[in-house]
């Protein structure tokens, strides 16, 4: 079927991969379950999802060559889209249950335990996104579902721009007893920390939007 875009979704022992690929494939995509690095690669798209501790997630991904292939499909341009601890395994570290683990280094930023008095953060909630988002585009006062009690609380690129040619990452905001980062996009990079196929029709109009970006 002409224009129907092909998406991996990453299978590296961590994720709701079955519920991602249910809600891909109801906006349109084809896509494939898999590990193997050349499946990945090659797709039009490749999300990562991650349930689960920090530190479990980036073991696991290391096994099935993970790193690699998410660098690679980002020096190409290839679109990527992480999802829940899919998206923190993006940034420098993880500090999860004492352990201070290292992640992929994408994005510079710590996921860190979140200050609130309920945890986990679970539920429906709104974010603020900025204007020119591409993810959050005909979304405004829309709630996504989280579930979580770690997150990214300070992310400087997004805050105050950043001496660089490259244009800033577009980050979105939500707030649970304090402030945490709930999505980044930064060229073929984009992130949610909430479940966008948890999310009703808001979350498949986010994957819709996603979809269109891919070549």
């Amino acid at each position: 079927m002409a224009g129907v875009k092909k998406v991996a979704v990453l299978d590296y022992g961590s994720g709701n991969l079955r519920s991602a690929e249910r809600a891909l494939q109801r906006v349109g995509a084809e896509v494939t379950v898999t590990s193997d690095a050349r499946t990945a690669l090659d797709a039009d798209g490749l999300v990562v999802p991650g349930v689960g501790a920090f530190a479990a997630c980036m073991k696991g991904l290391d096994a099935v060559d993970g790193r690699r292939i998410i660098g690679r499909r980002l020096a190409g341009g290839r679109p990527v889209l992480g999802i829940c601890v899919g998206m923190q395994i993006l940034f420098e570290r993880g500090v999860e249950h004492g352990v201070d683990a290292e992640g992929c280094g994408e994005w510079p930023g710590v996921v860190e335990p979140l200050e609130a008095p309920v945890l986990p953060h679970m539920g429906w909630n709104t974010v603020q996104a900025p204007r020119d988002s591409v993810l959050f585009d005909g979304l405004a006062d829309q709630r996504f579902y989280f579930v979580h009690s770690y997150g990214v609380r300070n992310f400087p690129l997004g805050q105050d721009g950043a001496s660089s040619p490259l244009a800033p990452p577009k980050v979105t905001w939500a707030e649970h007893g304090d402030r945490f980062v709930a999505g980044v996009e930064n060229a073929a990079l984009s992130a949610t920390q909430f479940h966008p196929e948890k999310s009703g029709d808001a979350g498949a109009q986010l994957l819709t939007n996603w979809l269109h970006t891919l070549r």
